[in-house]
């Protein structure tokens, strides 16, 4: 995943980053606090690579408040060997720190087996967090009903922004977030305007859940520059509405497919839409492991071509055609006159099936369903009546209300 850059100079920066030094107590803690303390508008914290206690965490959070230069923190592979019941606690202490800071932008929690048992305090942490513009949550192994709180709390964040600026990544890959997440996800993403960079890679996404997250959610984030559906199941239910969705995103810049499962048919509604109007902004597309065939490379082929003008890197291996297709040599032909190489060497491409993997693929579509498809519209209605009464509520009740909306 590349880097979210806030230009913050080195010697803004305080890391302890991948030490893996045990902070159980707020005398194990305090040294560093002391180095922390002693530099002047610090506008990165990083302790990622470490382990916390509930004590130490304590200590850490009242050391933060004050420091409001902050811009950036790094808690992410923070709580290795530690148990169920102290990772909560200690969040308890750390989020409601991080909301003291006025101009904290980005927070990464990825790496911690966060799970369904410190939902409470990260949904808060969201839906309160006004000034936050990039959240990275992966690898937290949430599950599909955590994923419905998270997509709640986005939607709350984005009713409390106001007028500040709205988020713009969301990251929340290796998730089992599945289709059970895909209502709340759909009306919590769709609500951030300026959202610009999702990824969603490795969660067990199914294409009903894929189709709607697109249709009802992400097709109306306009300024969206890099969507990454990685190692989810899409097929051509999925890949119908993605196809509809393209021109939404003018400005899209990455398409990360690979390992998703598109078929022939969805990977020829895909790169069909690419064939349709000029896409100069996109420079990165990733196909890999699609059962794509002759037919789909034909028009692909075409496009960039024609239509991609400043595509730079593709990722075609583990699909279906000849190595040396002629238009493989095509596209390697375009890419060397653009001065851009050639495509990495092919040597993981699939043998053409017959028709029954196109009876496979519509039976599995048949039995593909979202265990709840709700309204959207009266679900964004149902969270607008929940922001209006938060001040009268606690987080535990707002938890019990939303977890009537879905079925886990």
């Amino acid at each position: 995943m590349a880097s979210i850059d806030l230009n913050v100079a080195p010697e803004s920066t305080y890391s302890v980053a991948g030490k893996q030094i045990k902070f159980n107590t707020a005398k194990d803690i305090e040294p560093y606090l002391r180095e922390l303390n002693a530099l002047k508008d610090v506008k990165k914290v990083d302790f990622s690579g470490n382990t916390i206690g509930i004590e130490a965490s304590k200590a850490l959070s009242e050391a933060l408040v004050g420091k409001d230069s902050i811009v950036e923190v790094d808690f992410s592979d923070l709580y290795t060997g530690r148990l169920n019941t102290e990772i909560p606690q200690s969040l308890q202490y750390l989020l409601p720190a991080l909301l003291k800071l006025p101009n904290l932008k980005l927070v990464n929690l990825s790496d911690n087996a966060f799970g369904l048992q410190t939902i409470d305090p990260i949904d808060d942490y969201i839906a309160k967090a006004v000034t936050l513009e990039h959240l990275i949550l992966s690898n937290n192994g949430m599950g599909p009903f955590a994923g419905s709180r998270i997509g709640g709390s986005l939607f709350k964040l984005a009713r409390a922004k106001g007028d500040k600026p709205s988020l713009k990544t969301f990251v929340c890959g290796r998730n089992r977030l599945e289709n059970g997440s895909v209502n709340h996800l759909a009306v919590g993403l769709r609500n951030h305007k300026d959202l610009e960079v999702v990824r969603l890679y490795q969660n067990g996404i199914r294409p009903a859940g894929i189709a709607k997250l697109i249709e009802k959610g992400l097709s109306h984030n306009k300024k969206l520059k890099v969507l990454d559906l990685q190692d989810n199941t899409i097929t051509t239910r999925g890949a119908i509405k993605l196809a509809e969705s393209v021109s939404n995103w003018p400005g899209l810049v990455e398409l990360n497919l690979n390992d998703s499962l598109l078929k022939n048919k969805g990977s020829l509604e895909l790169v069909t839409a690419f064939t349709k109007d000029p896409r100069e902004s996109l420079t990165v597309l990733k196909l890999q492991y699609n059962e794509l065939e002759p037919d789909s490379l034909v028009v692909l082929a075409e496009a960039i071509a024609e239509k991609l003008p400043n595509l730079q890197l593709l990722e075609l291996n583990g699909n279906r055609f000849e190595q040396d297709s002629e238009h493989i040599t095509k596209i390697n032909s375009v890419f060397q006159e653009r001065g851009f190489g050639e495509l990495d060497e092919l040597d993981e491409l699939e043998e053409l099936d017959s028709e029954e993997d196109e009876d496979e693929e519509e039976e599995e579509e048949e039995e593909d369903s979202l265990e709840e498809d709700l309204d959207l519209e009266q679900l964004e209605e149902d969270l607008s009546g929940l922001v209006v009464d938060d001040k009268d509520k606690g987080v535990d009740d707002i938890a019990d209300e939303l977890s009537k909306t879905h079925l886990e």
